[in-house]
């Protein structure tokens, strides 16, 4: 079967240029997601083929661990598309898997995330669209902290 695909936007209430910085500095992660995101490994430059290791705090219950390699990072455009090697998942056995984030401005210190997933399942099925729903609410969720953390250190990222 080939792969499926799902889209979905999210409102932010910071600029995109504040979230960009805060996604380039992947440091950033354990700080600006505490409780979710214990520690990050970086291979690479930042740029294609950057590999990111994301320790996961148990605690969350999403995992150990989440590893991607970036395959765009646009900073002009703020899209950054990763494929996904490693990851714990609740919605089954994933074939293959890679996102792509996309921030656009809306507004003085607004944006919208957009956010697209193809999948594609060992099984060759496809997900329900509850289990879509968690995969898609998982990436919102991290944007969320990121989105919190901004708002409540207006300087940070300025």
């Amino acid at each position: 079967m080939a792969p499926a695909f799902l889209s979905d936007e999210l409102a932010v209430t910071v600029s995109a240029e504040r979230l960009w910085k805060v996604f380039m500095d992947a440091s950033a992660m354990p700080k600006v997601c505490a409780g979710f995101v214990d520690d990050i490994v970086v291979e690479g430059n930042g740029g294609p083929g950057t590999i990111y290791t994301m320790k996961l705090n148990p605690a969350a219950g999403v995992g150990s661990t989440y590893k991607t390699r970036v395959a765009v990072c646009d900073a002009a455009s703020h899209v950054l598309k990763s494929d996904v090697l490693e990851a714990e998942s609740k919605v089954g056995k994933l074939k293959s898997h890679s996102t792509e984030t996309k921030l656009e401005a809306t507004g003085d210190g607004s944006c919208v995330a957009k956010l697209k997933v193809e999948y594609e399942l060992e099984d060759g099925s496809s997900l329900s669209p509850e289990k879509e729903k968690d995969i898609v609410d998982g990436y919102y969720g991290m944007l969320k902290m990121i989105e919190d953390y901004l708002v409540a250190h207006p300087a940070e990222y300025a």
